[in-house]
């Protein structure tokens, strides 16, 4: 059996055919259990957990197992330690195990990507990215494999990190013109396309701050209790997610407006899958608002691991 660490992960992969191998493997039938999160240890600050997240596709299986240690920062460790087992579908037989810490990263930023492609206006030229953790410079560089854009803001509550964001993004595409802006409200309400990556419990993003034909993603947020935006937006907008099962089951930004009685549960139109088979349309008209929330799929793991295993 392969063993693939995270080097190889970072060295293989680009978004352009992650993005594309996410498409297709959510085009077609799967099986994707909602994922299974142990709460390991709860206090005022921490919420340790064990996460175990199953898929299968037409050529593999796999499982995706991780710990969340937020208790692990203060000591200088990672918070997040993950692998992803392949085993071969027709056999059985295992495959590989995949850094699978690497392969968050890039998976997250391709779907944040992949439903922009479906979601976002063509024409979209201005990109806003909220948060400045490790998965940052992915999201940016992700969405901008998608779409053309003239004006990249970086936005983070410490400027300097923001400014670490945009010369990482740089360092990889000289191309782009990134920028690091710090009044918010301000570039809410100029940007086209807006990606949250924070570890906000409250509002980033004010619906009142979105304007007509904006596509906003939300990706920070695993908690029933916390959100990045407020209901507002989310009322104004329409909504998809990754995964009803996860989102229904995890995201504040969903589950809060449903039990202030502002929203149903129909008021999400349709998951990714839906998207990538055909089955849902994706923009339908230009001033549309559009939302995608998304906490995580064991079956985007599946495709960036497989994708991996297929370009060693």
């Amino acid at each position: 059996m392969n063993v693939i660490e995270a080097a190889d992960v970072h060295r293989v992969l680009t978004f352009p055919t992650l993005v594309e191998a996410i498409r297709t493997t959510f085009g077609q039938p799967a099986g994707t259990p909602r994922r299974t999160v142990y709460q390991l240890r709860e206090d005022d600050f921490f919420h340790d957990a064990f996460a175990v997240l199953p898929a299968w596709s037409a050529d593999v299986i796999g499982v995706k197992a991780f710990t969340y240690l937020p208790s692990n920062a203060p000591k200088g460790r990672p918070v997040l330690h993950a692998k992803i087992l392949l085993f071969d579908r027709d056999t059985g037989a295992p495959l590989a195990l995949v850094d699978g810490t690497s392969v968050t990263l890039w998976r997250t930023a391709a779907v944040s990507a992949l439903a922009a492609d479906y979601l976002a206006r063509k024409d979209a030229k201005s990109l806003l990215v909220c948060g400045t953790g490790n998965l940052a410079p992915y999201m940016t560089l992700a969405h901008a494999s998608v779409r053309s854009y003239d004006d990249i803001a970086i936005w983070g509550r410490n400027a300097d990190k923001a400014a670490a964001v945009a010369k990482a993004v740089n360092a990889k595409r000289p191309d782009l013109r990134v920028r690091v802006v710090t009044d918010l409200e301000a570039a809410a309400r100029a940007a086209d396309v807006i990606s949250c990556a924070t570890a906000s419990k409250q509002p980033v993003i004010l619906g009142a701050w979105v304007k007509p034909g904006t596509h906003t993603d939300f990706i920070g947020n695993h908690q029933r209790m916390h959100r990045e935006t407020d209901t507002d937006l989310v009322v104004k907008s329409r909504v998809y997610v990754d995964s009803r099962a996860n989102t229904m089951n995890e995201a504040g930004e969903i589950l809060l407006p449903i039990q202030e009685g502002r929203i149903t549960d129909d008021h999400v139109i349709a998951e990714l899958a839906d998207l990538c088979s055909g089955r849902a349309a994706g923009r339908e008209r230009e001033d549309d608002t559009t939302l995608f929330k998304s906490v995580g799929t064991a079956l985007s793991d599946l495709a960036a691991a497989h994708l991996v295993t297929q370009r060693q």
